[in-house]
Formats: C-alpha cells, structure tokens, sequence
C-alpha cells in the first residue's frame, strides 16, 4: 500500500473517530444540561414545599409542661421537618406591631392562642396526606384547631406535578434523540470498515471475536465523549453557581454524583449496544450488498 494512501486513510480514520466523539460530547452534554434542570427542579420544589406549615392553636387549659411534652412528640413525628413555638403574648406583640396599636388595651384580655408551626417533610405536601395528619392532630386533647392553607397547598400540588410531568416529556424526548444521533455516528464510522468486517467473516473469524474490538472501540470513544461532556458541565455549573448562589449546585454532591454516573452510564450503554447492532448488521449482509 502506498505510504500517501495509508497516511491518508490514517487521517481519514481519525476524523471520523474525532467526529463521533464530538458528536457524542454535544448529544451527551445537552442531556446533561436536562438531567440537572430535572434534579434542581426536584430540590427546589421540595424547598418550596418545605415552607408550607400546619398551625395547631393550643387550648388555653393546657400547661407548660405539657405543652413542653407535646411538643417533643410533634418533633418525633415521620411528617415533622421542624416546628416553631410561639406564645400567646409573643402573638399578640407581634399582632401589635403589625396593626400599630396595642389592641390588648381595648380588649383588656389576650384572645390570641398558644400555637406550634409544624414545617412538613415535602413527601407530605399533598392535599390527601395533609388532610390525614389534620385529622389525626384534631383528635389531641391539647389542640383547640388546625389552620393551614388549602388553597395554597392545592394549586402548589398541581402545578409541580405539571411541570414535572413535562419535564418527564422533555427528558424521553431528548433522551431518544441522544440515542438516534450517537447511534448514527457509530454506525458511520463502523461503515467505513465494512469490508474489513467482511474480510474477517470469510477467512473464518467468528461474529464475537469480529464484534469485541468494534465494541470496545465504539465504548472507548462514548467515555472519551463523555469526560468531554462533564467538563462542559462542569463549567456550567461553576459559572451557574458564582451567579445563583442560593441553588448550592456546587456543594450539592448528591445531584454532582447523579449527573456523572448519569452521563457515564448512557455513554457506556448507548454506544455498546450501538456498536453491536451496527457490526451485526454488516456481518448479516452478503458480500454483493456491501457496495449499497
């Protein structure tokens, strides 16, 4: 073979791997980009849920240490994220100063009530299971009602399910069109060499032995493709994080860790199951068939 030929064969080879890991990086970094949206999402709607609070208003014939014991059950509870304690004066000192006169001059007694905010886990936050731990706090000797706001727990409910049900679309869709075009660019480069593949097939080499260089190939630049991808990432991220601080996305290693093994694993999956429907297909065909 003529050394300028081989030399540009070389060159030739190595454009179509650099494009197939490109390929994959861009496929694999927008994927990425949706997987963090979709796991933010999730923890930003779980912090807005965890502001909604159940009020218990206290009877008045309940005595400190009671209210002291009620409470340390409160916080044993598998719903209790956290609770506050507010008094009858700390409320009416607060309504004071709210209103801009002391209402309890006029009124000559506190009307007010001894109350706890309970500040739900977000698993709770549905109207069903608020409904269930409102009636199961009403039947307590100690609490006089339970306040809470429906209207705001309903409409909060709805529209997280319909944002993430859109963002389930979103994600299947992207994730198909990942699929499709890493799929294409390993069986372009895979049919470059089809005839070597033939070549193997007719001097007696199985299909798996024809199949495992293509494959670890195929894997080896989906993980080059991959790497490239999180670096992205990781410069979106950083630059996210330096201009909305309050989303933590550097300190939170939980989703880090999702997204890298997210990446990884598609770039793992994809491309082996890729590479080996491409190289089966080429070794089904018939030599005649090679030339279309």
């Amino acid at each position: 073979m003529p050394p300028k030929f081989e030399s540009y064969q070389k060159r030739r080879l190595a454009s179509s791997y650099i494009s197939v890991v490109i390929s994959i990086a861009l496929v694999l970094f927008m994927v990425g980009v949706l997987g963090l949206v979709l796991l933010k999402s999730t923890a930003v709607a779980n912090r807005v849920k965890e502001k909604v609070a159940i009020t218990l208003y206290l009877k008045d014939k309940v005595s400190t240490k009671q209210i002291r014991s009620f409470r340390a059950a409160i916080v044993k509870e598998e719903f209790t994220k956290r609770i506050t304690y507010t008094t009858k004066r700390q409320a009416a000192k607060q309504f004071s100063k709210e209103i801009g006169e002391d209402f309890l001059a006029f009124l000559g007694e506190n009307p007010l009530k001894n109350e706890i905010d309970i500040f739900l886990n977000a698993a709770y936050i549905t109207p069903e299971k608020l409904q269930e731990i409102e009636t199961k706090l009403l039947k307590n000797a100690f609490v006089a009602d339970v306040s809470y706001d429906k209207t705001l727990v309903n409409l909060l409910t709805n529209n997280i399910e319909r944002i993430s049900f859109w963002l389930l679309v979103l994600s299947g869709f992207f994730g198909l069109v990942a699929i499709i075009l890493i799929n294409s660019s390993i069986r372009l480069s895979i049919y470059s060499k089809r005839f070597n593949i033939k070549t193997m097939q007719m001097v007696g080499a199985t299909k798996s032995f024809i199949r495992r260089p293509f494959i670890w190939q195929g894997v080896k630049l989906g993980l080059i493709g991959a790497f490239l991808a999180l670096i992205g990432l990781a410069v979106l991220i950083y630059y996210l994080d330096s201009f909305a601080p309050s989303l933590g996305l550097l300190k939170d290693y939980v989703t880090i860790g999702y997204l890298v093994s997210g990446v990884l694993s598609a770039a793992f999956i994809i491309t082996w199951l890729s590479t080996f429907f491409a190289t089966q297909r080429f070794l089904n065909l018939q030599t005649d068939e090679l030339y279309y």
